[in-house]
């Protein structure tokens, strides 16, 4: 028992090293991609690390600001015009707003978030660290969005920076270079930074440098409060608050296939809001279960909430003693492994089997592509879901059909025969065949004209489903203009929910409770003697006269 307690603990300082190492770069990289620095980055990792470790649930998530939150933190700040003070206010009423989905079943929804929606916006994101780290790789000033980064790119092609596009370039081919197997034991972008920085440093060369990196605690950060900048902020916070929730619940999902473990999202959600509350407080960056330091961490054999809070330490202590060496950093070289982070990011194996993809799938994954790299976020993964969901709708819709069948057996015939020329009698069965919802009710709608000659219309909806509002009006709809053609209709509902549901809506009032029924052969049988009476009274008319 002792032996196996001393593994998983080694497991768990392991991984937090290896995670650690890993983290580091990219926490600097990210912090200053932000705008707010490279030790906003590194302190907010160390911060949400550990609070999130500790509050967050029982497996290894290490936590820290990832390539998402980056590009939203980064395109927040662009639209508040570098006011730090509304930014951090963001960054809490996210926080806050990640608690309040933690209490909620919310969290799940990502679980139904289309694969191309996913796709199109992590290939969207990472396109965009590309496309904005192509000036500084030059040497050049970093700018605030991707059409204004794409318009400096050309102009700047006259004016780089040589010592820094060189050693940004040493940096790709390190980082691009370096054998997975390496990356196992030492990740290419720590060897790529100490590397590329101790050159740069020995040959004094003339690159822009992160300058300097402060060791000291952060200190209690207060933003500014007003009910009008809370509402007028609010979006940008409900934008924030989904990237760090979306990310973090995808992450615990890879994690919790590596351990064989199922980790209770609620949790998790509020331990990264806490957390992140910290971070807000504290004027560091927010961040998320990040999924590559989370794989390090496992991979080296770590299996409990250990190995964030060691991360963390691991961090403060890697900031602490080399930050002579962390502010030497060119911005050039973090560039470098930014681009490497952003071809990461991208979901390399969909682009390899793209031409085999469904053309739905395409469609939305191109538009929340375009929208991500060129519009908006939050703006992309709407209108991708949506899109999505509009799409899916059509599908079933389309696969939404009635079934019919005529209803003639040997005491039908013998009575119709005494009637010439009354051909009309007909018992016809109808089956809603699919989902009967908003998409394909005005598709049954039209696919009933076929059927006015019918006198005894039997409709059988056999699906356990609630139907929603647009399906209830729409066979209200078909109720009406059936009977407006003096057809006798007949429900069968088999479930009891259902029937409820259209008694409410006045439904089964309008048909008549004695012709509703559970079964196809009750309602045929009620049909035939229907039919048989009305035959009979006619029949009998018709001899009177």
């Amino acid at each position: 028992m002792v032996k196996t307690r001393l593994k998983i603990f080694a497991g768990d300082v392991l991984g937090g090293l290896n995670s650690a190492i890993v983290a580091l770069p990219q926490a600097l990289a990210f912090g200053v991609a932000t705008g707010f620095g490279a030790g906003a980055g590194v302190w907010g990792a160390v911060i949400l690390c550990f609070v999130a470790g500790i509050f967050g649930g029982k497996i290894p998530l290490v936590s820290g600001i990832t390539g998402p939150v980056t590009i939203v933190v980064a395109s927040i700040m662009h639209a508040l015009n570098a006011d730090i003070s509304s930014v951090i206010l963001v960054m809490l009423m996210a926080a806050i707003l990640q608690i309040i989905l933690g209490m909620t079943s919310l969290g799940a929804i990502v679980k139904y978030v289309p694969y191309p929606v996913i796709s199109g916006f992590m290939n969207g994101i990472g396109t965009i660290i590309i496309i904005m780290q192509l000036n500084p790789l030059m040497g050049c000033p970093v700018m605030s969005n991707t059409i204004t980064s794409v318009a400096a790119f050309f102009k700047n092609i006259y004016s780089i920076n040589p010592e820094a596009l060189f050693i940004g370039l040493m940096t790709l081919v390190i980082v691009f270079v370096i054998p997975k197997k390496f990356n196992k034991i030492i990740p290419g972008q720590a060897i790529a930074l100490i590397i590329c920085t101790f050159i740069s440093i020995k040959a004094g060369l003339d690159v822009e440098r992160i300058s300097q990196i402060s060791v000291n605690l952060p200190a209690l950060t207060l933003p500014g409060f007003s009910l009008y900048s809370i509402i007028t902020y609010f979006h940008y916070a409900v934008m924030l608050a989904i990237v760090l929730s979306s990310e973090s619940l995808l992450t615990v999902l890879v994690a919790d296939s590596l351990i064989k473990t199922k980790t209770p999202t609620k949790q998790m959600l509020i331990g990264q809001g806490v957390g992140n509350m910290f971070c807000a407080l504290t004027g560091t960056l927010p961040g998320s279960a990040a999924t590559m330091r989370t794989v390090a961490a496992i991979n080296s054999g770590s299996t409990t909430r250990i190995t964030p809070i060691v991360s963390s330490l691991v961090l403060f202590l890697l900031i602490s003693v080399f930050s002579n060496f962390a502010s030497q950093i060119p911005l050039a070289v973090l560039a470098g492994i930014l681009i490497k982070i952003g071809y990461d990011i991208i979901d390399v194996k969909l682009l390899r089997v793209i031409k085999f993809a469904p053309k739905d799938d395409l469609y939305v994954l191109i538009l929340v592509f375009i929208l991500t790299v060129f519009y908006n976020l939050i703006v992309a993964v709407g209108a991708g879901i949506t899109c999505a969901a509009l799409l899916y709708a059509k599908r079933t819709a389309d696969r939404t059909k009635l079934v019919q069948k005529i209803v003639y057996d040997k005491d039908i015939i013998k009575l119709e025969k005494l009637l010439e020329k009354d051909y009309k009698h007909k018992i016809r069965v109808v089956h809603i065949d699919g989902q009967f919802f908003f998409g394909s009710a005005t598709q049954l709608i039209s696919q009933f004209e076929d059927i006015w000659g019918t006198k005894y219309l039997i409709l059988d909806y056999s699906a356990g489903d609630l139907l929603d509002i647009s399906a209830i009006f729409a066979l209200e709809d078909i109720i009406i203009r059936l009977q407006s053609q003096k057809v006798k209709i007949i429900l069968i509902v088999k479930n009891e929910e259902v029937k409820k549901q259209l008694a409410k809506h006045g439904i089964i009032g309008q048909i008549g409770e004695d012709k509703v029924f559970f079964t196809e052969i009750a309602a045929i049988n009620f049909a035939k003697e229907c039919l048989k009476n009305k035959v009979k009274k006619k029949h009998f008319w018709d001899n009177f006269k």
